[in-house]
C-alpha cells in the first residue's frame, strides 16, 4: 500500500472537471485507489465520492493506492497532481 499527500493549489479546489479527469485516470489501473481528507476515505471511482469531500484550495488530501500496479498508478497520479491539475 502506498499513501501520498498533496496540497490542492487551485483556488477552486478539486472541482468537477479535474475530478472527472482523475476518475478516468484511475480506471486504467487494477489497484484500489482512494482519496482521503481528514478522517474520511472514499474510493476514487465516483464523482459523488470526490465531491462529497468538498476539497478546497489549500487543503491537504491523501491518495491511498493498494494493489498489483500501485507503483505505476502512484507515478501517474503524482503527475496528475503536480502538472495536469494546474492546467484544469
Amino acid at each position: 500500500m502506498i499513501s501520498k499527500d498533496y496540497v490542492i493549489m487551485s483556488p477552486q479546489g478539486l472541482h468537477a472537471r479535474p475530478a472527472t479527469t482523475l476518475i478516468r485516470l484511475t480506471k486504467n489501473f487494477k489497484s484500489t485507489i482512494s482519496l482521503k481528507k481528514n478522517d474520511k476515505l472514499v474510493r476514487l471511482n465516483s464523482m459523488l465520492n470526490i465531491l462529497s469531500l468538498v476539497i478546497k484550495g489549500g487543503e491537504t488530501i491523501s491518495i491511498v493506492i493498494d494493489g498489483e500496479d500501485e507503483i505505476i498508478a502512484t507515478e501517474a497520479i503524482d503527475l496528475f497532481f503536480t502538472q495536469q491539475l494546474k492546467e484544469l
